[in-house]
């Protein structure tokens, strides 16, 4: 008998768990893995298959399969023996026969694996005794640590005595103005006591000082050293592999993160001196049968003036949301002109808005299950099929009224089963094989690009491809409200103002 593999895998050949006996690649073993679910005959009662190179021999368990891979020459015999051996050992290790469970115990069940198995051939043990060799527990080993740990406690307890009996000869001698005996090795008494009792002592009772390590002197020839900012040759290439697998590399003169690069590289606004910036973010989680659970969504009006001369100022706030949102405004605002007139003023007109400083007049909140709010709607539909799944997912925008920018759907993977295949798509696709996501980007999503579909086929099963996340950015706010006007407050004359209106994502999830 020659066993070339046991592994733990699902019902769509994705290893979980997989110990190689002889010399055999991964890319070979995920390979043979993946045929597997392809070979077996759902309609016989057949527990192993073959193929022209190969023999599988399995058993299911669950949701999962226990295969051994062998050669077409071993004993069938001894192979479905071994085979009830390995079942028998991963309830040993596994509370559920499930993927978290076994990913979470796998190295136990390699060394328990190694235990059945050497090289091929299975050993002559028993599930009794792998148990007792896995745990390695051993009376002599405990028996050494006692020894050494005893040894240990006497031999501190021997330092501490000899240092507080050198510090006690070394004050006597203070007091009665001799030179303290000399404590010298070997016979050798050329160093005085006195320091050599000083640095004893300071070695073992003060041994919470900071060691300060003096700096090493600068060479004054040429350095070789690392420079700062050069980059060697083997730092090139391993970017270079990075960005040939897909992943995103941020030059290191910037160094900056993507949110600050993403302020950098904004277009300027042309701010007045009277500057509003309206900003929504919304948290939204969807069943993926359909169905809200939650949405809620918060925005504000921040008001921010940079000459003291219009500090006495009024908003004409224009509402025309019909969702229901709640509005509350700034303690300081008066509350009876914004009921009445729609306007934002202080409650006490005499006084300024501050200035040069960025202040919240008025603030919504809007929480609903209603599926009609929904912005954006993502229907994913995964279907299991002989070579894993084919994966469907549509978008369409129900505000006609907003336009969404930079929209990244993002779709997790199962990891270990290679790139996606991808079908047909509107729009463009990234595949972080670190990360196992694949991110559909969507530069404009408006009333004329509605809708679009993405259809990729991989491996795995329908729960690999939850939950899916949105990202997405909007110059458009959700709930219509407004600043149309700003008038002073003596006089009513305009003034002047610029509106800076952003919609983001907070958390956009489908579960």
């Amino acid at each position: 008998m020659v066993l070339l593999a046991a592994a733990v895998c699902t019902k769509a050949g994705k290893a979980i768990v997989s110990r190689q006996f002889v010399e055999m690649t991964r890319t070979r073993i995920e390979g043979l893995l993946a045929a597997f679910p392809k070979l077996m005959n759902t309609g016989k009662q057949h527990t192993f298959v073959e193929t022209e190179s190969v023999r599988y021999v399995y058993q299911p368990m669950e949701k999962l399969y226990m295969v051994l891979i062998t050669t077409k020459n071993s004993n069938i015999l001894e192979d479905l023996e071994t085979l009830r051996l390995f079942s028998r050992v991963i309830p040993e290790y596994c509370r559920a026969l499930e993927e978290n469970e076994i990913s979470e115990h796998c190295f136990d069940l390699i060394f328990a694996f190694d235990e059945i198995v050497a090289l091929g051939y299975r050993e002559n043990v028993n599930l009794a005794q792998i148990r007792t060799f896995t745990e390695m527990d051993s009376h002599e080993e405990k028996v050494f640590r006692a020894v050494r740990e005893t040894q240990e406690r006497e031999a501190k307890a021997e330092m501490r005595r000899k240092a507080k009996e050198l510090q006690q000869a070394r004050r006597d001698a203070e007091r009665q103005g001799k030179k303290a005996p000399g404590f010298g090795g070997f016979g050798s008494s050329t160093v005085s006591g006195g320091s050599t009792a000083a640095m004893i002592t300071e070695t073992i009772i003060e041994t919470d000082k900071p060691k300060v390590a003096p700096a090493p002197a600068r060479p004054s020839g040429p350095s070789k050293a690392l420079k700062l900012g050069a980059k060697g040759k083997e730092v090139d290439n391993f970017v270079d592999k990075l960005k040939s697998e897909g992943e995103t590399i941020m030059s290191s003169s910037t160094g900056k993160r993507t949110s600050e690069a993403t302020k950098v590289h904004a277009p300027p606004i042309n701010m007045e001196s009277v500057h509003m910036k309206i900003e929504e973010k919304i948290t939204l989680t969807c069943g993926r049968d359909g169905g809200l659970q939650n949405m809620e969504l918060h925005g504000m009006i921040m008001l921010r003036i940079s000459d003291d001369k219009f500090g006495r100022i009024r908003l004409h706030v224009e509402n025309e949301d019909k969702k229901g949102v709640q509005l509350q405004t700034h303690p300081n605002v008066d509350k009876k002109l914004f009921t009445a007139e729609s306007l934002i003023g202080l409650k006490n007109p005499e006084k300024s808005f501050p200035v040069s400083s960025d202040v919240g007049v008025l603030k919504w909140r809007l929480q609903t299950t209603e599926e009609s709010f929904i912005p954006l709607t993502i229907n994913c539909w995964p279907s299991e099929s002989g070579n894993g799944c084919d994966v469907n997912i549509e978008y369409e925008l129900q505000e006609d009224n907003l336009e969404l920018n930079d929209v990244v759907i993002t779709i997790p993977l199962p990891s270990g089963v290679g790139a996606p295949v991808i079908g047909e798509i509107d729009g463009e696709y990234r595949h972080d094989s670190r990360r196992n996501t694949l991110e559909w980007c969507l530069p404009v999503i408006d009333a004329k690009n509605k809708s679009g579909s993405l259809e990729f086929s991989i491996a795995g099963q329908p729960n690999d491809f939850f939950p899916v996340q949105v990202s997405f950015i909007s110059k458009k706010n959700y709930c219509n409200i407004q600043v149309t006007k700003v008038t002073q407050v003596d006089g009513n004359s305009p003034v002047r103002f610029s509106t800076e209106t952003t919609f983001l994502v907070d958390k956009y999830e489908i579960l």
